[in-house]
């Protein structure tokens, strides 16, 4: 779309990553990321579908996507959206998380909005001296109170192992996707692992895991292709490599998750 400007930075000091996108019309399906995602609208009104529920989001509203929650997120108008993001990887938040509280672990969120919020200015300010390549004390400092913030005021309450997460059947479903999603699989060979009718592996993956079987294969394979990309592998190679049947259908599924072409993004880490 002629206007739209979309920017990915990332930082060495911090081991994140900041995405702005402006004018963007574009509309991202339902969706999961291996990363965390904290982020703020600047301007536009979007349709958010996250953990089952729906929320209007607009300028000032702060967002939080916990790892492996799936999401969709859509235009409600003619205004196009502006959009800041930084995206945190597990492994960074769980040692935020420890410097913070004395305690390493992947914190949940209560909700993934939080309107109107006073962080955003302070998400806002990150966001731009990353931008801006600067670095020093200052910008750590801002991170660690950012997150501590973020912990002290969104942080869902801590649950008991095995209270949450997949059946046994599912769980399985999961771990074959993702350990064969270099090969082309079929639905026989996902029903054939759980003994179940492909109908009902289909109707209650979706329903445990809130995406269904073969989009969450492509989500995996998308967040192994970022992998590669950003340690400089080729886009057709790197498309080969996570089960892509050729390059435009990787290029096509990349940008509607990620929200750039495998090319722009790997050039961010040359």
């Amino acid at each position: 779309m002629a206007g739209e400007m979309r920017t990915v930075h990332y930082d060495e000091q911090l081991k994140i990553e900041t995405y702005t996108f402006r004018g963007v019309m574009q509309q991202f399906p339902n969706h999961f990321h291996e990363y965390y995602v904290l982020g703020f609208i600047e301007d536009g009104r979007r349709h958010l579908t996250c953990g089952g529920k729906e929320y209007i989001v607009g300028s000032g509203d702060l967002l939080m996507i916990s790892p492996q929650e799936p999401h969709t997120c859509r235009q409600l108008d003619e205004r196009p959206l502006d959009y800041r993001c930084l995206n945190i990887p597990v492994a960074v938040m769980e040692k935020t998380a420890e410097e913070i509280t004395g305690t390493a672990f992947e914190p949940r969120f209560c909700s993934p909005v939080a309107y109107k919020s006073e962080l955003a200015p302070v998400l806002r300010e990150l966001h731009g001296m990353i931008e801006a390549g600067e670095g020093g004390l200052q910008k750590e400092e801002l991170f660690f109170l950012l997150i501590e913030q973020v912990l002290e005021e969104h942080m869902a309450p801590a649950v008991k192992p095995g209270s949450i997460g997949l059946s046994e059947p599912m769980q399985k479903v999961r771990d074959y996707l993702d350990t064969h999603y270099q090969s082309s699989v079929t639905l026989d060979e996902l029903a054939q692992t759980v003994h179940l009718s492909k109908y009902h592996l289909i109707r209650s993956f979706t329903k445990e895991q809130g995406i269904s079987p073969y989009s969450y294969l492509e989500a995996v394979r998308i967040g192994k292709a970022k992998v590669l990309l950003e340690q400089g592998t080729l886009p057709i190679e790197a498309a080969m490599a996570c089960g892509f049947t050729d390059q435009s259908h990787f290029t096509n599924f990349f940008k509607r998750l990620i929200g750039l072409t495998p090319h722009q993004y790997r050039k961010i880490f040359q």
